[in-house]
């Protein structure tokens, strides 16, 4: 055996080492996580999306100011007098502005009058606008304001409420962030409705989540318009599928349900049973199951299973039938429950493989650093064609795509792993014919941060209808500030506060974002 082959012989078994090191260090990282223990770090980003922005422009030689405050609520106007000597002349004011903020405890009594009608009917007064049990709105939008956006928990809500003399408890507490929210639940979903009808393209991302004291997972679906998540059992491309249906419960077979059964490999004589024009529609789960119960699938045990194929593409059917994403790109970090119609991938989880791959020899750090700068440069240039795309442009992107990823530079897991970039050329390069859709998926790990955080802050949720308004708060705590809104004023005009400016409808925003000029 040659020198060369023996350097690749043990380049190979250090990777096979440095491969089940890595395996051994994700076990005790879980053991110390269940333990409570701190873990290792994780490896540092590559930096790859900020070194190729383009150049700032030199900073000024003198930094301006920060400029006048200017506070965001009417200015209380207050003379101060001071004592000065006699034969003193008056020289106008010194203007000097201060901003406070105002807590206090209100009780109201309300003395509701009572009336008998002639006919025996009693009538008693209403209850002002916004007053639903006995706490009123401006309490309840403190509350949905600190545990959501505010990211604090139950015990110290609790604690600083009592602090300043309210006469709540915990379970009080907890009733106010989970009763009475059918109308902040509705209203998210409908965000989600809006923004898979007008968006050109969603991003999506998932993390871990706790509910009823299990594992599950927690799904964000957005882009700059909006933001939604959903918290289920499974992170299964069904599960998606059934997220993507924006709680409609239809499976539709139609010619985009057949599509997908197509490229998912269903074969074409059980096509054909389900091309029954007289059944396209079923209202639910169970009576698409009967249905499949009926054509013979469920006692089919061929690869790949068809009843969950056929469940897939009835959804996408329904999807694709209420209007969904009719044109638009998913974007994801190569997670395959997201490849689902038009799919894209995130350049910066692609580039990150070759940014975390293990080298052991001169000549293989040598051939990693060289095709990292290759990489880079390449995702220069496809920003740059993002500003401004042209036909001549996309081609020679193309063809300089090929050469890149179909190198050889003699360290196998690079060439491997390059290879398989390259089988994914259509999804990488999706923007050069959908120059809208962004070359990663930083603003779905942005939003889906906020999830963590609650995960963290809060362990996880014990009923259904916690999990829910958790979910649909956060989401429209993002939506709002993707649309300019302080989520304070959004919870005070949902909530009748007296003297609360009047939010639109969240999905009329982004409907109207998504016309065009």
């Amino acid at each position: 055996m040659s020198s060369a082959q023996l350097l690749e012989l043990v380049a190979t078994l250090l990777s096979r080492v440095a491969e089940l090191e890595r395996s051994n260090a994700e076990l005790r990282a879980e053991v110390a996580r269940l333990k409570r223990l701190k873990g290792p770090p994780s490896i540092k980003p590559s930096g790859m999306d900020q070194a190729t922005d383009p150049a700032k422009l030199a900073p000024q030689e003198r930094r301006p100011g920060r400029g006048k405050i200017k506070p965001r609520v009417s200015v209380e106007d207050r003379v101060l007098k001071v004592a000065v000597p006699a034969g003193s002349r008056f020289k106008g004011y010194e203007t000097y502005l201060v901003q406070e903020l105002v807590v206090s405890v209100h009780a109201i009594r309300y003395r509701r009058e009572r009336w008998v009608t002639p006919d025996g009917q009693t009538i008693t007064a209403p209850l002002p606008e916004g007053t639903k049990g006995h706490f009123g709105p401006d309490l309840r939008r403190f509350v949905l304001m600190h545990y959501h956006q505010g990211q604090t928990t139950l015990p110290r809500l609790t604690a600083l409420l009592q602090s300043v003399g309210l006469a709540i408890s915990k379970r009080q507490i907890q009733r106010l962030l989970t009763e009475q929210q059918d109308g902040f639940l509705d209203e998210a979903r409908d965000v989600l409705r809006a923004g898979l009808e007008t968006s050109p393209w969603v991003s999506v991302d998932d993390t871990g989540a706790r509910h009823k004291a299990a594992n599950g997972f927690c799904t964000q679906v957005g882009n700059d318009r909006f933001t939604w998540f959903g918290t289920r059992s499974s992170k299964s491309r069904l599960n998606f599928l059934d997220l993507l249906r924006a709680g409609h419960t239809d499976f539709v077979l139609n010619e985009a349900a057949f599509e997908y059964m197509r490229t998912r490999a269903l074969p074409a004589p059980l096509i054909a049973r389900l091309a029954d024009p007289v059944e396209t529609n079923f209202i639910d789960q169970k009576a698409w199951s009967a249905h499949l119960d009926r054509l013979g699938f469920t006692a089919l045990t061929t690869t790949p299973d068809p009843v969950l194929i056929a469940t897939e593409g009835a959804q996408w059917g329904s999807i694709q039938a209420h209007g969904f994403l009719p044109d638009a790109v998913v974007l994801s970090d190569d997670a395959g429950q997201f490849n689902v119609g038009q799919h894209a991938l995130c350049w910066v989880h692609a580039e990150r493989l070759v940014h975390k791959l293990d080298s052991f020899t001169d000549q293989q750090r040598a051939a990693q650093q060289r095709m990292r700068k290759l990489i880079w440069n390449y995702y220069a240039d496809l920003k740059a064609y993002r500003a401004n795309p042209s036909p001549r442009r996309r081609l020679t992107l193309r063809a300089r795509f090929d050469r890149i990823f179909r190198r050889r530079t003699g360290f196998m897991t690079l060439d491997r792993l390059l290879a398989r970039l390259h089988a994914n050329k259509a999804e990488l390069l999706m923007v050069l014919e959908r120059p809208e859709t962004p070359l990663h998926t930083n603003g779905s790990e942005n939003d889906i941060r906020c999830q963590v955080t609650r995960r963290k802050v809060s362990a996880g949720t014990r009923s259904d209808l916690g999990r829910d308004c958790r979910d649909a708060f956060l989401g429209l705590a993002k939506t709002c500030a993707k649309n300019g809104v302080a989520f304070w004023n959004y919870l005070g005009s949902r909530l009748s506060v007296p003297g609360q400016p009047v939010v639109p409808a969240l999905p009329d925003l982004i409907r109207c974002r998504g016309q065009p000029a």
